[in-house]
């Protein structure tokens, strides 16, 4: 009987021990398993997307064509059956992000737990893994003060997002030892620094509005809510385009944006003039209050270069347009994307060219795969990076468990 190893219980590890066959041995560096999925939805595991595979590729901004065999293999529905099956309920809720019905992260834990444990797989907890080495066709591991021989070896030990759950990048350096090449990891759905104090706008949550950055000739541009930090930018559209634009450059760049998108330049300009007609003999400072946030009226002025002591009967149409301009093109610099230990995934990871998106089995080294986000592999919130890493999981499990 093959002697199967896997490094990391954490969604993808989980997925390999509960569906692989074998005498397979799980290798976990924290006190217990799933530890991240623990944290994810704050805490309520937004588990899976109940949506269409054919909507669900979409939300993949990385490694999309590669996922396609894994995620038809295992796709959202099955893994909402597979829960089922061990007793945990599933509800679905706005953009079709599934979390289990008892809102308790920890259930979609022990319903992989209770799998692993079926499938008689030996859970080795506190083992951090030291070394591996392959001699012949076995890999040699040392874990703890112990050492494992193994004839295939699933990698699963996450990327760089929330090292206090244990993800620290060990997988990288196995992999770069095995010959494989490591896309440098970068953060994805994080929050965005600015250089510009925005300290008075911080806790401002926005809704309705355009965030946009140009960059390499290409304008990526996103619509929904968001929400100013003491130093920078987060909140869902704000989210969505760190993962758009974290493979670029972005110090000094711009990041652009619409507090009014419904609006076309022209129907703004209209409301600004009769703003500026009905309250005539206030100051625009205290008019602009009628279209914007107080807090962000500062830096529309500034921008326009426009003092907020004139009156409203005294604002030129040059000024207005330049109003205008501003609420609709507001800019602010970046300093660049928050620390990788905050974001909520990791971007990069093992080069997907190297591996076998069907079996998840190395190109370069018979016998080692990997799984989960220690690919370079990502998607947006939604549930979607977790069921790429499920099923890129089962997919290791099942191909490292047949006998050739």
């Amino acid at each position: 009987m093959l002697k199967i190893g896997i490094l990391g219980g954490g969604a993808a590890g989980l997925a390999a021990a509960a569906f692989c066959k074998g005498d397979a041995t799980l290798l976990e560096k924290n006190e217990k398993l799933g530890k991240k999925i623990y944290i994810t939805g704050k805490g309520r595991c937004n588990v899976t997307n109940n949506c269409a595979l054919y909507e669900f590729f979409p939300n993949i901004v990385r490694g999309e064509k590669f996922m396609m065999s894994s995620l038809n293999a295992f796709p959202p529905p099955a893994l909402m059956a597979f829960l089922s099956d061990r007793g945990v309920r599933t509800k679905t809720e706005r953009g079709n992000r599934v979390f289990p019905a008892s809102d308790k992260s920890s259930d979609i834990i022990k319903a992989f737990a209770s799998a692993v444990a079926e499938n008689g797989v030996k859970v080795m907890l506190g083992t951090d893994v030291k070394s591996v080495e392959k001699s012949g066709n076995a890999f040699c591991v040392i874990g703890g003060n112990e050492k494992f021989v193994f004839d295939r070896l699933i990698v699963a030990t996450g990327g760089l997002s929330y090292p206090s759950t244990g993800s620290t990048g060990d997988g990288y350096e196995i992999a770069r030892a095995f010959g494989h090449t490591v896309i440098p990891p970068t953060p994805a759905l994080s929050a965005i620094e600015l250089s510009d104090n925005v300290k008075p706008l911080e806790g401002l949550s926005l809704k309705n509005v355009r965030a946009s950055v140009r960059l390499g000739g290409k304008t990526y541009s996103e619509f929904g809510e968001m929400l100013f930090t003491d130093g920078g930018v987060s909140g869902p559209i704000i989210l969505t385009l760190s993962s758009r634009i974290n493979r670029f450059a972005l110090r000094s760049e711009k990041l652009c944006i619409d507090f009014k998108p419904a609006l076309s330049p022209e129907t703004l300009d209209a409301r600004l003039s009769g703003d500026f007609k009905e309250f005539h003999n206030k100051d625009l400072a205290n008019i602009l209050p009628e279209l914007l946030p107080k807090a962000v009226i500062p830096y529309v002025l500034k921008q326009s270069g426009v003092s907020g002591s004139v009156k409203g009967h005294s604002v030129t149409r040059e000024q207005r347009y330049a109003i205008g301009y501003s609420v609709k093109n507001l800019m602010f610099t970046m300093r660049g994307l928050a620390d990788i230990s905050g974001a909520i995934i990791t971007s990069g990871g093992i080069d997907l060219t190297e591996v076998n998106p069907k079996t998840m089995e190395s190109k370069l080294v018979k016998g080692l795969y990997f799984a989960g986000e220690i690919l370079d592999v990502d998607a947006l919130t939604g549930g979607y990076n977790l069921q790429c890493a499920f099923s890129s999981g089962r997919a290791a499990g099942l191909a490292a468990s047949e006998e050739v």
